[in-house]
């Protein structure tokens, strides 16, 4: 049954502007290379105290190290303005507790405009944290020092996201230009009526590159947004048990990543609802167009997934009900309803040629393989390859998954109108898990969670384990190559409605594959 829901969504309402002030008249230089914070600083504090208004970054190259955005001050960066962020990481604080570079705490109605551009200089400001790492100036719990730089990372908390706003009331972004970033793009937490609009994001050379995190947020819409960055595209999160990301409204955008384009998750404690996502089209993205993860607690309801088209995309659907918390609470998931699907998975690595990739898979370092047992089902690590150790773990081209957990059910599912194509060909030497062995098919009940993360499956297209309520309708995988596997496996699933869903290509036949499943239906 579809979820039908209202989103209701609030616009930040700003105080009647009555005062306009341009950075440079405190003292801003458009150089390039002057430290302005100062003076950038004093504008905003000053507009705000005369009861708010718009703080100007005209023409030029302003540099800047932290700025804190004041009630009712609108930011607008003009077109042929870019404000570049210090490159000097003492800028930001001490080891291990950098600040972002734009940052808000309890704020009322505030705004980034303008269609300038921020540019947080990643590569720089990383290689002068590298020279102090190098030197012992600086501290990193994570960071070890290689003639290669790319197999080690320091510790997110040493590098300074680009926006940082918390617990605040009245968002608004537009038409800015944000890029290169040395962690998280945006990070809205506890923030609530919140717009972000035409904005574009273009940052794939770092680690942890998020375009957008709304973390426990409350009526947020997102629209018209260009996403390239090399970690999840448009991600809500939720870190607090007793709170959730509730009203949420995605629609009309693009989104590359090197990880997944569309994720609610990873961190999942309270959860997410009445999330709307419509019309996104997906390009060149390592893992899922679309991501629904339950791991930590959180309770999933009313999840509406409209209007996706995907191309050269690793994986379709990923839904998720885990346990990796460790505490006693299990999450839920439940009323979730995507239609119009179309994803184009490739033969190929999708991200491949992009500066930062997303990681070849590897059996976990300390896992050793058993010769003895013919057929083992591990969930591989996902790592950044910093082990150089860790050996490769061959594959198949994985499935799209809807999985809960034993006694822990996912619940009212709908697919309608999803076609997936797969160009690719089956090896069963690359790697093979054979079907009468699905029962041990590894739970990976507290392993972090990716659409790879059961390992080889014996199974290509939909892989659906401990559901209760699902239909598909008008469903279709097609194998443009080949492959010997089943093109659906259900297993544990009860009150499932089959309606013109099928599988085409060469591929093992039947197509379907059930264990201990209950039918509504069948057709």
């Amino acid at each position: 049954m579809r979820i039908i829901f209202l989103v209701m969504l609030f616009c930040s309402t700003v105080h009647a502007q009555t005062v306009s002030k341009n950075i440079v008249d405190f003292g801003a230089r458009p150089d390039g290379t002057t430290n302005n914070t100062i003076a950038i600083q004093h504008a905003i504090d000053k507009v705000s105290k005369l009861g708010g208004g718009k703080v100007i970054v005209p023409r030029g190259r302003f540099v800047t190290g932290v700025l804190h955005m004041r009630s009712n001050v609108e930011l607008n960066i003009h077109e042929e303005a870019v404000l570049l962020a210090s490159t000097n990481i003492s800028d930001y604080g001490s080891s291990l507790k950098v600040s972002a570079l734009i940052v808000a705490d309890n704020e009322k109605n505030i705004s980034i405009t303008g269609k300038g551009l921020i540019d947080g200089q990643c590569d720089l400001l990383i290689n002068d944290l590298y020279v102090r790492l190098r030197k012992g100036e600086w501290y990193d719990n994570e960071w070890k020092f290689f003639n290669d730089w790319h197999q080690r990372r320091p510790s997110e908390l040493n590098r300074p996201q680009m926006i940082h706003f918390k617990n605040c009331d009245g968002v608004t972004l537009k038409n800015i230009h944000l890029q290169n970033g040395a962690g998280w793009i945006q990070n809205y937490e506890k923030c609530k009526n919140i717009i972000i609009d035409s904005i574009n994001v273009f940052s794939n050379t770092f680690w942890n590159n998020d375009g957008i995190d709304l973390v426990d947020c409350k009526n947020a819409k997102v629209t018209n947004c260009n996403i390239n960055c090399a970690d999840d595209g448009i991600c809500l999160k939720s870190g607090d048990r007793h709170s959730s990301c509730e009203n949420i409204f995605v629609s009309n955008c693009k989104v590359r990543s090197s990880a997944s384009a569309i994720k609610l998750g990873t961190a999942s404690y309270g959860g997410f609802k009445k999330i709307v996502i419509k019309n996104i089209e997906v390009y060149d993205t390592y893992r899922s167009a679309i991501a629904i993860e339950s791991v930590d607690g959180g309770v999933i309801d009313g999840i509406d997934v409209q209007n996706i088209h995907a191309v050269n995309t690793g994986n379709a659907i990923f839904i998720k009900l885990g346990h990796r918390n460790k505490d006693s609470v299990y999450g839920s998931l439940h009323n979730v309803f995507i239609s119009n699907v179309k994803v184009d998975v490739p033969l190929t690595k999708p991200d491949k040629g992009y500066p930062m990739e997303g990681p070849e898979l590897k059996y976990p370092p300390t896992y050793k393989i058993d010769t003895s047992v013919v057929y083992q089902s591990v969930s591989p690590w996902n790592n950044s390859g910093i082990d150089s150790s860790a050996i490769p773990y061959p594959h198949n081209v994985f499935p799209s998954s809807i999985s809960g957990l034993p006694g822990h059910l996912v619940e009212n599912i709908t697919l309608q109108n999803i076609e997936i194509n797969y160009a690719t060909i089956a090896d069963k030497k690359a790697n093979y898990f054979p079907l009468d062995s699905f029962k041990t098919i590894t739970e990976a009940v507290k392993d972090y969670p990716e659409f790879s993360m059961f390992g080889e499956l014996p199974v290509f297209g939909f892989f659906v384990r401990h559901v209760k309520g699902i239909t598909l309708k008008n469903v279709i995988v097609n194998m443009k190559g080949e492959d010997f596997r089943k093109a659906f496996l259900f297993d544990d699933v009860k009150q499932l409605l089959l309606q013109n869903t099928k599988a085409a290509g060469k591929i093992e036949k039947p197509e379907m594959f059930f264990n201990d499943v209950i039918y509504t239906n069948k057709k």
